[in-house]
């Protein structure tokens, strides 16, 4: 089972380049994008093969999430059940027979931090609610059926010094403060696997983010930040974790996630 997910960082913006040509290729299971930064009805898309589920912020041309899926949802949530986090569809979670799906834009914060507060609110109630999935409890209280969570997206940190080209210059900025790198170190302590790492523990200069300045991405000075990170019960189901930094279009290449089992089977 072949998952994929890419910050497009515009998908009007990647339809004029590659983002359909991209799509076919990969042929996945599921595709996964963030930042799309559209409402409703602004782009007309043909997807056949696909079911398509979107998430849109109230605010135009900004954030938004979308998941791209062979199998059809039993059940969509575009939000983490919070009024106040939920306005800018950072969330678009798919439950599917064998799993649920849940695809994040985690919100930056800013340049000097000026947003700290609202994402370390941010990374709490999203680890809640990826926890809440696994047992079996919807944002709303609710029970349904526990399922293991596999998540993807654009987190907006790198959590360790090797996730990133130059840490010390970077330490204490957006993206690399020891308040995100240990919220995300919660997410995995909380029993969720960060699937790159798993398979290639101590590869160095494996990116999935460059700033369009400083001629960085030819020079590889790139940032770890998108990520595919699964429960503990999908660990030995991990058998492939890749990033397509040969993959153009954004300041992101997508990454990838291949996972032995059969849609149409149990785990």
């Amino acid at each position: 089972m072949r998952l994929v997910s890419w910050n497009v960082n515009g998908l009007r913006a990647a339809l004029k380049k590659n983002f359909m040509e991209v799509l076919e290729a990969f042929d996945a299971d599921i595709f996964a994008v963030q930042e799309t930064k559209l409402q409703e009805g602004q782009v007309e898309l043909e997807l056949p093969g696909y079911h398509d589920y979107w998430s849109y912020a109230q605010k135009k041309g900004y954030s938004g999430t979308a998941v791209f899926s062979k199998q059809p949802a039993l059940r969509v949530l575009h939000g983490l059940g919070d009024d106040y986090l939920d306005q800018e569809g950072r969330i678009c979670a798919l439950e599917l027979p064998l799993f649920w799906f849940v695809n994040v834009y985690t919100p930056n914060s800013q340049n000097e931090l000026a947003r700290i507060d609202h994402r370390m609110q941010w990374d709490d109630a999203f680890r809640e609610f990826c926890k809440g999935l696994e047992a079996g409890v919807l944002p709303d209280g609710s029970a349904t059926e526990p399922k293991p969570v596999v998540m993807c997206g654009d987190f907006n940190v790198a959590h360790e010094e090797i996730d990133l080209k130059n840490p010390g210059p970077n330490r204490g900025t957006p993206g690399f403060s020891d308040e995100e790198r240990g919220k995300f170190g919660q997410l995995v302590e909380a029993g969720f696997i960060d699937t790159f790492r798993l398979l290639h523990p101590d590869e160095t200069g494996a990116y999935s983010w460059w700033s369009y300045r400083f001629n960085a991405r030819a020079n590889n000075a790139g940032w770890r930040i998108d990520y595919f990170l699964v429960s503990e019960e999908l660990r030995n189901k991990v058998v492939g974790a890749s990033i397509m930094a040969d993959v153009m279009g954004s300041d992101h290449c997508p990454v990838m996630l291949t996972l032995d089992c059969d849609e149409n089977a149990k785990l």
